[in-house]
């Protein structure tokens, strides 16, 4: 009998003309594989990449100040959709796709490309296994964290694709080895559960620490990460499930 393919997770960074198709469009698009390995560990994989993409549109000087990619660089890069598919849908195929606020990605990589995929969002994972972090976004985790392995160069210039899905890919290869997949696919469908409250008098503290009345004022937040948040901590004081920091220690049962 032939081998089961391997189990693989591609990581995906994008940078773009813009945050919203179809007004804007992509300009370069990052990999870089973790797989799991015969140990039962996961592990990165592979050299990963990057390929520049003709957005079909110009550049605007807002977003060409954060990856510094110009419109002379992508004139002759070819077509988002010649790019993508190769990419973002490989042979053997990948279990997931996963990258860091994937809600961003998954605008411009659409279950057409990727037949389908499920996604796994670090930003929100992170907010669930590492609640004492002091901020979330990829470059934070970086350097709060400092990822065994990680070469330090290989990761840089930020807001560049493929260092941006290589510095990813070791927040995913660490998340691995702490929860299943399963778990995290689970997490990444769901709004953000954030440990601690953003704004407002009670900026800073933890879910728990707040009383009822400012509770109250988040339930109905226009933010689905806030309200999710505070609903469910509503639901833990009801006698209903954990929030924050508990909901890190409750994975350990899964």
């Amino acid at each position: 009998m032939a081998p089961p393919p391997p189990s693989i997770i591609r990581v995906i960074d994008l940078e773009t003309t813009g945050q919203a198709p179809p007004a804007h469009g992509v300009c370069e698009i990052g990999w870089q594989d973790v797989g799991l390995g015969k140990d039962g560990r996961w592990e990165l994989q592979g050299e990963g990449g990057n390929r520049l993409v003709n957005p079909g549109r110009p550049i605007p000087p807002l977003t060409m100040a954060i990856h510094h990619i110009r419109d002379e660089d992508v004139a002759d890069a070819p077509w988002w959709h010649d790019v993508a598919r190769p990419i973002l849908d490989p042979w053997p195929r990948r279990v997931a796709l996963a990258a860091h606020r994937a809600s961003f990605e998954e605008q411009f990589c659409t279950p057409s490309l990727t037949r389908g995929a499920d996604w796994i969002c670090t930003w929100k994972c992170a907010l669930r296994l590492w609640p004492d972090s002091p901020g979330f976004s990829n470059q934070m985790l970086r350097y709060w964290r400092k990822p065994e392995g990680m070469v330090h160069e290989r990761g840089l210039p930020a807001h560049r694709a493929f260092p941006d899905a290589y510095v990813t890919a070791y927040h995913l290869r660490d998340m691995l080895n702490e929860a299943s997949v399963a778990q995290l696919v689970q997490w990444s469908k769901e709004p953000g559960l954030l440990p601690r409250v953003r704004f407002g008098p009670d900026r800073g503290k933890e879910w728990s620490e707040i009383d009822d009345d400012s509770l109250a004022g988040f339930l109905n937040d226009r933010d689905e990460d806030v309200r999710h948040t505070a609903q469910t901590e509503l639901a833990r004081r009801r006698g209903g499930g954990p929030v924050g920091r508990d909901a890190s220690e409750e994975r350990l049962l899964l």
